[in-house]
C-alpha cells in the first residue's frame, strides 16, 4: 500500500487543493491530507479550524484522511509511513520553490519521493492568499472554495471588522 501526504497550511483550503488531492487519490492508495500548525505567515484561522476545514472538504471519501502536523515535514511522513509528498503547481514561479523545497527535502530524507501535480486549468489562478483577500474585502468567494469555507470566512471576517484585524493579509507564500 503506498500512502502519500499533501501538505500545506489550508487557509483557507479551496478548490485548487481539492482538486490536487483527489488527483493524488487516483496515483496512491491513500492520502493524508496534512495541515501545517506553525507556518511562518499571518493566518485567519487557527490550526483546529483549518483541521475542520479540511476533514469537511474530504467528508465520505474513504482514501483522504486529514492530520495536524508541527514538524519537518519528513519527518511527519516518516512518523505515518508515507513514502511520498505531494504537491501542486500553478504557475511558473511554483516550481522554482517546490524544486528547492524538493531538494532540501530529499537531502534530509531520500527514501520519500515528492510528486508535483499540475493544477486544472480550471484552478490555475487560486491561492489562499487570493481567497482571503477577496473575502476580507467582501467579495464572493464562493466559486473558489466549498460552502462551508466560504460561510467560514464570511462569519470570520464578520467578526473582525471586515477583516481590518491584520491577521490575513501575507505576502509569502501558500
Amino acid at each position: 500500500m503506498t500512502r502519500a501526504v499533501f501538505p500545506g497550511t489550508f487557509d483557507p483550503i479551496h478548490y485548487g487543493h481539492i482538486d490536487i488531492a483527489l488527483r493524488a487519490t487516483q496515483l496512491f492508495d491513500e492520502l493524508i491530507v496534512a495541515v501545517y500548525d506553525k507556518p511562518l505567515k499571518n493566518l485567519v484561522f487557527s490550526p483546529e479550524e483549518r483541521l475542520e476545514l479540511a476533514r469537511k472538504a474530504f467528508e465520505g471519501n474513504p482514501k483522504i484522511s486529514v492530520m495536524g502536523f508541527s514538524s519537518l515535514i519528513v519527518e511527519f511522513c516518516r512518523q505515518v509511513n508515507a513514502s511520498v509528498i505531494v504537491r501542486g503547481l500553478r504557475v511558473f514561479s511554483d516550481f522554482e520553490h517546490e524544486f528547492r523545497m524538493a531538494h532540501a527535502n530529499h537531502r534530509l530524507a531520500p527514501e520519500i519521493e515528492y510528486l508535483l501535480l499540475i493544477t486544472s486549468e480550471e484552478t490555475t489562478f487560486l491561492s489562499s492568499t487570493i481567497v482571503r483577500e477577496i473575502a476580507s474585502l467582501g467579495g464572493d468567494v464562493s466559486s473558489m472554495v466549498p460552502p462551508h469555507v466560504y460561510k467560514a470566512l464570511r462569519d470570520h471576517f464578520e467578526t473582525t471588522n471586515d477583516g481590518q484585524d491584520g491577521r490575513h493579509v501575507t505576502s509569502l507564500r501558500d
